[in-house]
């Protein structure tokens, strides 16, 4: 594994201003930084405002437009196929206009929602040279460690696909984790100097092709927990926390604003442990407290991608 994990990460080169090993953000990045139409019926479900039509065990959820769409899926097989496809048509379109397609990943069992992109068609027809990978959050831990959201990626996802290994944008594990998180922000704005990240419109937050999220049982994206002050971050693009409630305790996340600076946010949740907080952000419910979820508002589009367990309260 030390091997493998070692050719995926090799050259390195300094940073303008930066004291830490790192290759460019202008070139590879490879440091240890590193068919039949459906026909639709509609359904009245639980919550007023909201209706659902179903084809087969799939299902589309009329929401107000700030919710986004929402799909949901008779099995996590179901979603998987979607979000392959979905991923791959964006690529595609994307691709056709510009000479970067750059995709954030997260941890827990999103990466796992991917493989259907290790499969045919889309492991020959997707255009992986165009991909540029980052993490939306990450734990401070070293690359090999069983808690690396980087770790977790390479052997699921990465290590399988033909994608430039310059192209993979891991955090530098040598470094604190504020230094890391500043380390980050660094070179995701030399990506956006040199063109590799678009720019959103009117902010100054880089602007993400397609942003893939996971959520926690307690309604938490990237390390953005429940009541910790880093949802309420403005300025920065990266942050770091250091009492994380769900170990390791310490982590670099991208904020809000960059999250939604995007132009396609996907959120893909599955099991019925989740049930609750995607009622509270997608049911006809007022919380005293608001979700980190429920603060995902895109500039472009949000997609939900929702097996049945997790949307089983709505």
């Amino acid at each position: 594994m030390a091997s493998s994990l070692q050719s995926f990460y090799v050259k390195t080169c300094k940073l303008p201003n930066s004291s830490s090993p790192r290759s460019s953000p202008c070139i590879p990045l490879t440091s240890p930084f590193l068919a039949s139409k459906p026909q639709f019926r509609p359904i009245r479900i639980k919550s007023a405002d909201l209706r659902y039509r179903t084809k087969a065990s799939m299902a589309d959820i009329v929401t107000p437009k700030s919710k986004g769409k929402v799909q949901v899926f008779g099995s996590e097989e179901e979603l998987a196929v979607s979000l392959a496809k979905h991923t791959a048509d964006l690529c595609s379109a994307i691709s056709k206009e510009r000479a970067s397609f750059t995709v954030v990943l997260s941890g827990g069992s999103l990466v796992k929602s991917l493989r259907k992109l290790l499969e045919p068609p889309y492991i020959d027809s997707v255009d992986w040279s165009k991909w540029h990978v980052f993490w939306v959050d990450e734990r401070v831990v070293p690359k090999d460690h069983p808690d690396s959201n980087y770790l977790l990626a390479y052997n699921d996802f990465l290590s399988k696909i033909p994608i430039p290994v310059g192209n993979v944008y891991a955090i530098n594990d040598a470094l604190s984790a504020e230094g890391a998180a500043d380390d980050y922000e660094t070179c995701l704005r030399q990506l956006v100097k040199s063109k590799i990240i678009d720019n959103s419109e009117g902010t100054m937050f880089p602007k993400f092709d397609l942003m893939l999220l996971g959520m926690g049982p307690d309604g938490h994206i990237a390390s953005l927990f429940p009541g910790h002050p880093l949802v309420q971050e403005k300025e920065k693009w990266v942050s770091f926390i250091k009492d994380s409630p769900k170990p390791p305790p310490e982590r670099i996340s991208f904020t809000l604003p960059v999250i939604n600076s995007s132009a396609h946010v996907a959120l893909v949740v599955a099991g019925v442990g989740k049930a609750s907080a995607v009622y509270s952000a997608l049911g006809d419910v007022s919380n005293s407290e608001v979700l980190p979820v429920q603060l995902v508002a895109p500039q472009g589009e949000l997609t939900w991608f929702l097996d049945k367990g997790a949307a089983s309260k709505i």
